[in-house]
């Protein structure tokens, strides 16, 4: 059983939000994988189901993301889960729009969730850090994570959320290398990928021979021939 968590902030208000980009993952896994239907327990939302071989929890904590500890702890203790077997997903300053990361433990380098989360059940779970970009300057976080995905960002965002549900059933298992190619595949693919196979070189034609001059002895034969 694992537990996988997405952050962010419940509300019509919020649900399009760079700070939400941990929601939209899960619910593409769930459409994707016909995990669900969506419940309210643990105070947030869940959806249950298999990855794969592995038996999973989706949970969306609906405390907002400053108490998304609450709603983690509760889950996992509930679920006789330790840390290990919890993956979080949440929005990544650190990372260019659209890179996928993936690690265990650590600190939470100031992000509100995780520092709950940390609070709550301690440091040694697993996490998938989604890129959004930084917007510059310290003074611009809370503004820019509590914005709406610009119109130019949804390619790059729907082709995040393609790999990551791609790779789901390999992150459950564990196998993160698998997960980070699945995701690679949808948001970096091979240059030539789709392409049609190009087809083989023509042999080139071979070049005219000059006609080798006839020999004395060729043109002395020919000229007996002829008195036969």
């Amino acid at each position: 059983m694992k537990l996988i968590v997405g952050l962010g902030n419940p509300g019509t208000k919020y649900a399009a939000n760079r700070h939400n980009i941990g929601f939209m993952a899960l619910d593409r896994i769930a459409d994707d994988h016909g995990l669900g239907p969506w419940r309210a327990r643990f105070q947030g939302q869940t959806a249950e189901g298999r990855l794969g071989e592995v038996r999973v929890t989706l949970l969306k904590p609906q405390t907002f993301m400053n108490l998304s500890g609450q709603s983690v702890g509760e889950a996992m203790r509930y679920l006789k889960l330790t840390p290990a077997e919890v993956i979080v997903m949440h929005d990544e300053l650190d990372l260019a729009p659209g890179k996928c990361r993936i690690k265990h433990g650590g600190g939470h380098a100031g992000h509100n969730g995780l520092r709950s989360i940390h609070q709550h059940i301690g440091a040694d779970y697993g996490r998938v850090r989604l890129g959004i970009g930084h917007p510059g300057h310290k003074d611009k976080v809370a503004p820019y994570v509590l914005s709406d995905f610009a119109k130019a960002e949804q390619d790059w965002l729907g082709d995040l959320l393609r790999g990551i549900s791609d790779g789901a059933a390999a992150l459950a298992a564990g196998d993160g290398g698998r997960f980070q190619n699945a995701v690679a595949n949808r948001t970096a693919p091979a240059r030539n990928a789709g392409s049609p196979a190009s087809e083989p070189a023509p042999k080139p034609t071979p070049a005219p021979q000059p006609e080798r001059p006839a020999s004395f002895s060729d043109r002395l034969r020919a000229l007996t021939d002829r008195f036969k």
